[in-house]
């Protein structure tokens, strides 16, 4: 059963078995704004919990999107080519990749949908 997560650093997480889906929350595509580009990572690379992995860029600036969790990326979303507005869709479609994870004990430190609303607040 998929189980969707939040980050501190505004990833959205959708989990599935030992497979997440890793894109970015409402609250950071709202501080983008209008996106112009995102540089996807190889099928195949292997990750470091905390690395980043890929760029969202807008017309404002450029940010890296990091993993909360250690592995391997299994599978990018190549229609954000030639749609970035997914981006700004729900994990089903906006998911940037989706990353085998080595350490499934590290999910545990991710926030859910409350915990997240709870962090925003703060900010």
């Amino acid at each position: 059963m998929a189980d969707v997560k939040y980050t501190k650093d505004h990833e959205v997480v959708k989990i599935d078995g030992d497979i997440v889906s890793i894109g970015i929350s409402e609250y950071a595509q709202d501080a983008l704004g209008d996106l112009v580009f995102v540089e996807l990572p190889d099928v195949g690379r292997t990750l470091d919990k905390k690395e980043d992995f890929a760029v969202v860029e807008s017309v404002k600036t450029a940010a890296e999107v990091y993993t909360p969790v250690a592995g391997e990326v299994v599978e990018v979303n190549e229609a954000l080519n030639d749609n970035l507005d997914l981006i700004k869709e729900s994990i089903e479609s906006g998911w940037i990749a989706k990353i085998k994870v080595n350490d499934a004990d590290a999910l545990a430190e991710l926030m859910d949908e409350a915990a997240y609303k709870d962090y925003l607040s703060s900010l």
